[in-house]
């Protein structure tokens, strides 16, 4: 395999482009930032999509749709929204072959436009909360484009909402950090994440709280994999996102916006990654299960065909590769690099003495299974792979994360990992030092683990690494 991708002990930036070109996932578009998502990397964003919109609506959020032109003006209402964007916006000037009377900006979020249009919907304290997500595209000017990682244009889910009270806001905004976004990661793409709160330097513009889903890659930085944002009522009183209260007074909402996007797919590539390819989580996978004719003839194919409806009348999701007349090792490799969780390889030499071979992904382990037992196989080994793919993520995690007491210790930590030292030894005159070096505050936590409400609480702890 090392023929196929560049080590990842060797190159790991190679080796993360090598493994996206070879199994196939996603391509550079025509614009410089832009990409081309291919069916199997599109197929498992399909699932992320699927599971995340699930956890969505289980929080009570609906899905619209809102416009990708968004008129200059917007941005311009609220200042530190359009400061923080400026430098990655796009701007249209000319449409129908005319200067269009106001620029219109391609979105690279929605808040502003979103708030438009609650300040029109809402009225009364009956209308609230009101609970809105969209699946939409977003652009981002990049200057240093990595695919799935930093591009141009992404595709991802953006929530907005707004409430009656600031402790509304704050419970939905850890609503869904946690039971959508940390239980997605953890459970489903099988990335153990830390979960806390941005600093101010780190925040989303025009927040007034941030935070945030930091998961350590196979290289050991960080790479932050969702937010969820409380606005105040920064957006409410640009926009007069305002309602009437039950006593009657006419008082401004309190707003969230939240977000995830086809960085995930990124993520997943660098946690759970080998030499040998992708390694995709069983409940995650288009596929999960992979049955392939390692040679026709004696009966293999039928053999072969019925495994797979087996499989997928006991839940697997499963397919067949028939493919005789393309080598079955050029066949394998493939599957291996696409990350299948499991492949089923029926041949003539097993089917002789009533077995095929079940392979699993995470370990390679070739396990010669009577043909009656294969599903049983199958199903087991899906389930213990799953958890398999996230303790040895997290083992991972624990082995290159240090606790140091000072900034310098930090700094230097993050070489190698993450580095956990009390803010108090940090502040914020010390993170403009780290960021100087190439190092972030990933996130700030209580000492017990929780979120804090805020970076001025005592004895906290901050999280700094290198990051993507």
């Amino acid at each position: 395999m090392a023929r196929v991708l560049t080590p990842r002990a060797e190159d790991f930036p190679r080796w993360y482009q090598d493994l996206i070109a070879k199994a196939k996932l996603a391509d550079n578009g025509p614009v410089r930032g832009t990409m081309v998502i291919r069916p199997a990397g599109y197929a498992i964003w399909e699932r992320m999509q699927a599971e995340m919109d699930a956890r969505i609506k289980a929080a009570g959020a609906e899905n619209a749709y809102f416009p990708l032109f968004i008129p200059e003006s917007y941005l311009k209402r609220e200042a530190e929204h359009v400061e923080g964007f400026s430098p990655e916006l796009a701007v249209v000037t000319h449409g129908g072959g005319k200067p269009l009377a106001e620029p219109v900006v391609v979105r690279p979020t929605s808040e502003t436009v979103i708030g438009e249009f609650m300040a029109k919907w809402i009225d009364s304290y009956r209308d609230l909360p009101l609970l809105l997500n969209q699946w939409a595209n977003v652009v981002r000017w990049e200057l240093r484009p990595r695919i799935f990682l930093r591009t141009s244009e992404f595709l991802w889910q953006e929530g907005h909402t707004a409430h009656a009270t600031r402790e509304d806001a704050r419970a939905y905004a850890r609503r869904i950090l946690h039971e959508a976004y940390e239980d997605l990661m953890v459970n489903v793409i099988g990335i153990p994440v830390v979960v806390g709160l941005k600093t101010k330097r780190e925040r989303f513009a025009g927040a007034t709280a941030t935070y945030t889903c930091e998961g350590m890659m196979g290289d050991g930085k960080a790479l932050q994999l969702g937010t969820s944002h409380e606005l105040g009522q920064n957006f409410a009183k640009a926009f007069d996102i305002s309602y009437s209260s039950k006593e009657g007074g006419r008082e401004h909402a309190w707003t969230t916006s939240w977000g995830t996007s086809t960085r995930m797919l990124g993520g997943l590539i660098m946690a759970h990654g080998d030499d040998n390819g992708l390694r995709v989580p069983p409940r995650l996978a288009p596929i999960q299960a992979y049955v392939m004719i390692v040679k026709d003839g004696d009966g293999v194919g039928e053999a072969a065909a019925k495994l797979r409806d087996a499989l997928r009348d006991a839940g697997v999701r499963v397919a067949l590769d028939d493919r005789t007349d393309t080598p079955f090792g050029r066949r394998a490799v493939d599957a291996e690099l696409r990350g299948y969780p499991v492949r089923v390889e029926v041949g003539p030499r097993d089917l002789a003495v009533g077995n095929a071979t079940v392979v699993r992904r995470t370990d390679g382990s070739k396990t010669p299974t009577p043909v009656a037992d294969v599903v049983t196989a199958v199903l087991a080994a899906l389930e213990t792979d799953q958890q398999v793919l996230h303790d040895q993520a997290l083992a991972h995690r624990e082995s290159r994360t240090v606790e140091v007491s000072t900034l310098a210790e930090a700094i230097e930590a993050a070489a190698t990992g993450w580095a956990r030292v009390p803010w108090s030894a940090v502040g914020v005159a010390g993170e403009a030092e780290a960021n100087g070096q190439g190092v972030t505050v990933r996130c700030l936590l209580r000492a017990d683990g929780s979120v804090p409400d805020s970076e001025d609480e005592p004895d906290l702890v901050a999280i700094l690494a290198r990051a993507y």
